[in-house]
């Protein structure tokens, strides 16, 4: 029998993970209970970010949040340099309380809500992956609000790649203007 990490069967023939008994795992939390090998995350974090680097490749890994959503599980990957896919405000919100970088946070997902995409927005993520046009209109109105010149200059490039031509040259020209004045 193979097994992936610290697995191993121990002496009494019970499964063991991480050194730890599952049998006596289960018999003090109870089932279905589960379990994570940290030493094989940390293990499979290090080689993907090895291989893109190996392979001069400028990347991000990220940990899709949808697996597993913790405090704990976010503190690993921030400790092992991952990136991490959000795709609720509670999972963007367990990112926050984890201490994750904001700046290695993507919002992803489709059907974000207005509040989402507002939330995402206030608090600085990392990147914004757009699904639809919906969400395209949704960002343009709250960013237009808040008069977010980087965010301004995203929606531009976002309208451009979705052809909407006319749109992304005004917000090019408004962003250049807003650039400048704050420059001034």
């Amino acid at each position: 029998m193979h097994f992936y990490g610290t697995g191993k069967v121990n002496e009494q023939g019970h499964l063991e993970i991480g050194g730890v008994d599952t049998v006596a795992l289960a018999e003090q939390y109870g089932t279905p209970l589960y379990i994570y090998d940290v030493a094989l995350i940390r293990e499979r974090a290090k080689l993907f970010r090895g291989t893109f680097r190996d392979l001069n490749v400028d990347a991000q890994v990220a940990y899709a949040s949808k697996a597993f959503s913790s405090i704990a599980m976010f503190q690993l990957a921030m400790e092992e340099g991952l990136s991490l896919d959000v795709v609720s405000a509670g999972e963007l919100y367990t990112a926050l309380q984890a201490g994750f970088p904001v700046e290695r946070i993507h919002l992803h997902g489709n059907n974000k809500s207005l509040e989402e995409l507002k939330m995402a927005l206030d608090v600085g993520v990392g990147c914004i992956v757009v699904d639809n046009f919906y969400e395209i209109a949704i960002l343009e109105d709250v960013i237009s609000i808040t008069n977010d010149v980087d965010a301004k200059m995203l929606l531009g490039c976002l309208l451009y790649n979705k052809l909407h031509y006319e749109k992304a040259a005004e917000l090019w020209v408004e962003c250049e203007d807003n650039y400048i004045a704050k420059r001034n």
